[in-house]
């Protein structure tokens, strides 16, 4: 037996889940070879505030922590032979565009009855990771005699992407029973806001209230606002 039958890996698969009902399956993609690596970022944001009278300088502020994010690069090869994998020469040749267009049914084009692309959840050995597509470049870089590709670099990058309920309990917090500090960024709205604190959206005439907001369709980007405990 070859070397390379007693280490073949599990391949990376990409699960597309319906955007509006997560348990309902749409597709799947698998990895052709899996990636050489990948990359994952955090980030937390921060408000700067006037530190104390005559210290000078800014405080940081802790407002909300981003959405995770990860990326890496894809191969789709065409040619039955490849450098990437010695056990491609014993499968079928790949059609290298129909298996882009595919990938970007599953992950990047519009769900028709839901107007939104699919949610997706990455596994790979212990990577569990659920998100959605942010940006995939696209590079055709191997030809045959009349110009059908045999070759395609896929950088794609992922935007974590989880419920509320799972979200909260991932930050370990109790968040109903905190007051919490917002900075409203670009697309805000302040039921969504409450949705993402308290868990339901249902409250947000009380945090109108609570900020004597005149017009709480109207958010300014930059604006604090306060969440207050919920009252038990």
């Amino acid at each position: 037996m070859e070397t390379w039958e007693l280490c073949k890996l599990e391949k990376l698969k990409i699960k597309a889940y319906d955007p509006k009902k997560r348990s309902s399956l749409q597709g799947s993609f698998e990895a052709m070879f899996n990636p050489e690596s990948y990359t994952v970022g955090y980030q937390n944001t921060y408000s700067r505030e006037l530190a104390a009278v005559g210290t000078g300088g800014t405080e940081a502020k802790f407002s909300r922590s981003e959405n995770a994010s990860m990326s890496f690069k894809l191969i789709l090869d065409g040619t039955g032979v490849s450098e990437y994998d010695p056990t491609i020469s014993a499968n079928k040749k790949k059609d290298v565009y129909k298996e882009v267009q595919h990938f970007l049914k599953m992950t990047t084009w519009m769900n028709g009855e839901k107007h939104e692309p699919n949610v997706l959840k990455l596994s790979w050995s212990k990577l569990d990771f659920e998100c959605r597509l942010e940006s995939v470049q696209i590079a055709y870089t191997l030809f045959d005699e009349s110009g059908k590709p045999l070759r395609a670099e896929l950088d794609v990058s992922f935007v974590e992407d989880i419920e509320t309920s799972q979200r909260m309990k991932k930050a370990n917090m109790s968040s109903p029973d905190l007051t919490h500090k917002r900075i409203v960024k670009a697309y805000d709205t302040l039921p969504l806001m409450c949705e993402e604190i308290y868990g339901s959206g249902s409250y947000y005439l009380q945090v109108a209230r609570v900020n004597r907001l005149d017009d709480f369709r109207n958010l300014v980007p930059g604006q604090e606002l306060f969440f207050p405990p919920l009252q038990k």
